[in-house]
């Protein structure tokens, strides 16, 4: 039994210096790392500081239009592929860390996708309000953002229901906003399509996923009043 508990130790230690060496990063805490570092030295304490944090959709933004983040003071911190089981790992570094004001959480299309793992809409609901709390606990204000219209996926085509996924996850994310009087931003019913599938416009995606320019102008015009009422 004594050479089983020393095996099992030994093996434990391997682990912990395999992620010591930064052989294992799953949530990707080096995608902002640098960033982060030099964010916190030349503005280390920043009362209008404002935190867009999610996955692709957020990460391809900044790309799309600069200017909406570098004329209000936002910072993006969204990671492609991402699923909220990676996003309240790296929410500590990635937000809590760089002390914003204020964070516009976007979360949940790749758990549809099922990107990490079967979707659970339990699990990926708790993963938000994980995220809520940990930001309320730390005196940074939150806006809830609706999950974008998706009918179908281009990586995961065998990934089917979607729509109603989305849908229900949706409103599970504007009643816990309303019961908590937290801010929510419905991006999904301006930018979904209003036929049966569901579907992202054709009109605001190139892929039924991610917006394009024009969608990404529709999500501004949403959020940056909302935004405005809070952090001035």
């Amino acid at each position: 039994m004594k050479k089983l508990i020393l095996s099992a130790a030994t093996l434990l230690i391997a682990a912990l210096s395999v992620n010591a060496d930064d052989k294992w990063d799953w949530p990707l805490y080096s995608r902002y790392e640098a960033k982060n570092a030099e964010l916190m030295k030349n503005a280390p304490e920043d009362p209008r500081r404002v935190v867009f944090f999610g996955n692709s959709i957020t990460e391809g933004w900044p790309r799309t239009h600069a200017e909406f983040f570098t004329d209000n003071n936002f910072v993006g911190r969204g990671i492609s592929g991402q699923t909220t089981y990676q996003f309240v790992l790296r929410f500590i570094e990635d937000v809590i860390n760089i002390k914003p004001a204020l964070v516009v959480i976007n979360a949940a299309t790749n758990d549809v996708a099922e990107n990490t793992c079967p979707y659970n809409e339990d699990r990926s609901f708790n993963n938000i309000v994980a995220m809520v709390q940990m930001a309320q606990a730390n005196g940074i204000k939150v806006i809830l953002t609706s999950t974008l219209p998706a009918a179908k996926f281009g990586w995961a085509p065998q990934i089917t229901g979607s729509s109603d996924k989305i849908a229900s996850l949706n409103k599970r994310i504007k009643d816990y906003a309303d019961k908590h009087d937290i801010p929510y931003v419905d991006y999904y019913s301006a930018l979904v399509n209003g036929k049966p599938d569901r579907a992202l416009d054709p009109a605001y995606s190139g892929d039924g996923v991610h917006p394009n320019a024009e969608g990404y102008k529709i999500m501004e015009g949403l959020i940056l009043p909302v935004v405005r009422k809070y952090v001035p």
